[in-house]
């Protein structure tokens, strides 16, 4: 185990030093001679992160993980490497299972691991904004096409005289001018790129506050998260001051502002 340490060390050494390689190798050797040793997949995981190596990195956090399912560094890792291949869910998942160990050990990476909570949650909004735009602009391209094969057809009629036939050409040509419209008229409101307000957002639950009270330092949360917060650890989750329950306020003016935005954006309900 001496010789394993020895490796460890000397990898952790490469490693802040930014020559990633060497330190990914180091680890790669000190695994060899103690492979049940969780942190050094870990650590060879963030080595392999920035190499840009995602799915090595991943199964190194998920053997990490199955020797230690609690580890919080391991659930971090791996919602990074998910998050560079644009795996939104599982990044997510996992950075809010980090996020959930983290206030749990009392970590100091606190702060870190919420703003990478959030980076999955935006980047997973904006990927799923990206394709609810593409399923509108082509749900008119297929609505158009589908009345203009169906004028086509009416019009092959050979019976139809020339007057009946310049009549239904000016109907559907008609028909046709005001479903643009309709689409037309609809896709500033649609088209328009949905942001949920960071103020909005609540550091602990990472949704839309309904109910925000604030700290004796001036941070405001969702009720329901600071006081399930404070149930299990009277301290604050920023700075790990004593904290408690009669300690919170109502913020009125950031419930209104949060109501506001909600009634006017429905969909940040689903965030």
């Amino acid at each position: 185990m001496a010789k394993s340490l020895q490796l460890k060390e000397e990898g952790n050494r490469r490693f802040q030093a930014g020559d990633y390689v060497k330190a990914e190798a180091l680890y790669s050797q000190a695994l060899i001679v103690d492979p049940t040793n969780p942190t050094l997949y870990t650590n060879r995981a963030m080595a392999r992160l920035r190499l840009a190596q995602w799915d090595n990195a991943i199964a190194d956090c998920n053997e990490c993980l199955r020797l230690s399912p609690d580890s919080m560094k391991a659930h971090y890792n791996l919602s990074q490497a998910h998050l560079a291949l644009r795996a939104y869910d599982d990044a997510l998942k996992h950075a809010l299972r980090a996020h959930e160990l983290c206030v749990k050990q009392a970590d100091k990476s606190l702060a870190t691991i919420t703003n990478h909570v959030l980076k999955c949650k935006k980047e997973r909004w904006e990927a799923m904004e990206k394709k609810r735009l593409r399923e509108i602009s082509g749900l008119e391209g297929e609505v158009m096409a589908v009345l203009q094969r169906e004028r086509d057809r009416l019009l092959q009629d050979e019976s139809l005289t020339e007057i009946q036939r310049k009549e239904l050409e000016d109907e559907w040509q008609s028909k046709l001018e005001r479903m643009r419209e309709v689409f037309e008229r609809a896709r500033p409101k649609e088209e328009k790129k949905r942001v949920v307000p960071d103020w909005a957002i609540d550091d602990i639950s990472f949704c839309v506050m309904v109910d925000p009270v604030i700290t004796k330092t001036g941070k405001s949360y969702e009720r329901a998260s600071i006081v399930e917060h404070l149930r299990r650890t009277q301290t604050d989750p920023l700075t790990r001051e004593p904290l408690y329950i009669s300690d919170l306020r109502p913020n009125l003016d950031l419930k209104q502002a949060c109501e506001e935005f909600l009634a006017e954006n429905g969909w940040a309900a689903d965030w």
